[in-house]
């Protein structure tokens, strides 16, 4: 059995946590991990596949080292240039699991849910198993437990002659409002579509090219072109950019007679708003769900995410209240699905806050822009044990560095000495420069840039181990989540 991870999306819903560079599946959002991390680690061992991830080009590294943090070796990450939905993914992730072995068994898992009973969740997955290996296209069902808007639902007939006590899939329903969900509810014999699915690599292909051939056909001209780097897999964006944008449900699952529900009741959550985080969250008497450092008095039904400060509530009930190193989110938990709109408004204003944090992560570890102001700007800059940033100039600004923990080996033009803390070194306009850590601490320093233009774009790289070759591209990647350090 080989997982597939779907980990594209921006996670817009749950901003200001989840930004455009660094969205909700890498974010440790309901426990320690993160919830790309959660998703492979509630997997059964036995017989399992390394697995495949499908992902942006921007966020290749976050999910090269999240994995490596976990213990994990990919079979491929495929690395999407622009959405185009799940058939697409899937698609490419089964012509590249076919070329191995095309009866081989894909379970099919987006990065972003939560379950909490997970030996029933392996328990569903096995009878998936049965299914898929005798040809049969497996959605998993959620046994519902109340009447929710914000999921699509099955109707699935009695279980019969399919293995697993898989049941017939007859129609599919689209997000119901309030009355619809109670009756759907009341009558029996309906499921939330989880986006979950187990199939053989040729059995999903076969039924692509029959229903949605457009996909087909293009995904695998692009996946003839794939090119390799590193250990990613590149899907060119010239082939792709001409693939319809379709999910399974539409390409595939709708159409097919060869889709079977198999239920599955394990606690399971698709984190999509804060409303969800808090339901999933433990709450102290007054239905409160507290992350981080806050005081609440005389407060009730709250939601309080503090990341970087003390955050206080008086006398106030059903709030949720997130708080970052840059921006700072109030809303009513019955509002929270509009989030989206908020950050629409924000992208019109082309606020830096919806794409990136304050703090960025690089391969080689992360950086902090404590402090910006004319001409002038201060960064606290954390270099991993044994990484290395770029050998690179800049045009427009300089540098001084100060050592505040560990040792640095500085390359400036011509000459490469070691630092200490509480030492520093000046990197002139123009000087060819890079920072090694040969120390096994991580290493801390103050950078002070000046000059009159202080943007991430003005680096030229002429050697990078990252494969990292333009500004531009500096400017999209993030990687490295403080949270691996902790796993």
């Amino acid at each position: 059995m080989i997982p597939v991870i779907l980990s594209g999306g921006s996670g817009s819903r749950l901003w200001p946590l989840s930004r455009q560079a660094y969205p909700k599946q890498f974010l440790p959002l309901v426990g320690e991990q993160s919830m790309l991390q959660q998703t492979l680690s509630r997997l059964p061992v036995d017989d399992l596949e390394a697995p495949v991830v499908v992902a942006n080009d921007e966020h290749r590294f976050i999910v090269k080292e999240q994995l490596a943090a976990i213990g994990r070796e990919p079979m491929s990450i495929l690395l999407e240039p622009f959405g185009r939905n799940t058939a697409p993914a899937v698609a490419l992730a089964a012509i590249e699991v076919a070329r191995k072995d095309p009866k081989a068994i894909m379970l099919i898992l987006p990065a972003d849910h939560a379950i909490e009973d997970t030996e029933a969740f392996r328990a569903a997955v096995v009878k998936g198993e049965e299914v898929a290996r005798s040809g049969g296209l497996v959605l998993f069902g959620i046994t519902p437990t109340r009447p929710e808007t914000g999921y699509g639902y099955i109707a699935a007939g009695q279980s019969g002659a399919a293995p697993g006590g898989a049941r017939p899939v007859s129609r599919f329903i689209e997000k119901p409002d309030a009355e619809k969900a109670a009756a759907l509810l009341s009558a029996g014999g309906y499921y939330w579509n989880s986006g979950m699915f187990m199939f053989r690599a040729d059995s999903y292909l076969s039924e692509l090219k029959k229903h949605s051939p457009d996909i087909y056909d293009t995904c695998l001209l692009a996946a003839r072109s794939f090119s390799r780097d590193m250990a990613f897999t590149r899907i060119p964006p010239e082939i792709f950019e001409h693939c319809p944008d379709d999910s399974i449900d539409y390409a595939v699952m709708e159409k097919t007679s060869r889709a079977l529900l198999v239920p599955m009741d394990a606690g399971w959550s698709d984190v999509g708003s804060w409303s969800t985080i808090w339901d999933v969250t433990t709450k102290d008497d007054q239905a409160n769900a507290v992350v981080g450092d806050a005081c609440l008095e005389g407060a009730s039904g709250c939601l309080v995410h503090a990341s970087d400060k003390l955050v206080a509530l008086l006398g106030v009930k059903d709030l949720v209240v997130v708080d970052t190193k840059d921006a700072v989110m109030v809303a009513h938990r019955d509002n929270v699905q509009d989030v989206k709109k908020l950050v629409a408004r924000l992208n019109g204003q082309q606020r830096p806050e919806t794409r990136t944090h304050r703090q960025v992560y690089r391969p080689w570890g992360s950086y902090d822009s404590i402090d910006t102001g004319n001409r002038f700007q201060v960064k606290r800059i954390t270099v991993k044990p044994g990484e290395r940033l770029s050998l690179q100039k800049h045009n427009h600004r300089a540098e001084h560095w100060i050592i505040v923990r560990g040792t640095a080996e500085v390359t400036r033009d011509q000459e490469t000495f070691l630092l200490s803390e509480n030492e520093s070194t000046y990197i002139p306009i123009g000087s060819v420069h890079r920072l090694f850590n040969p120390g096994r601490i991580p290493l801390e320093l103050i950078e002070v840039q000046s000059g009159a233009y202080l943007g991430e774009d003005d680096i030229e790289r002429l050697d990078d181990r990252y494969g990292r070759s333009t500004p531009q591209a500096d400017v999209k990647e993030q990687a490295i989540p403080v949270m691996s350090e902790r796993v």
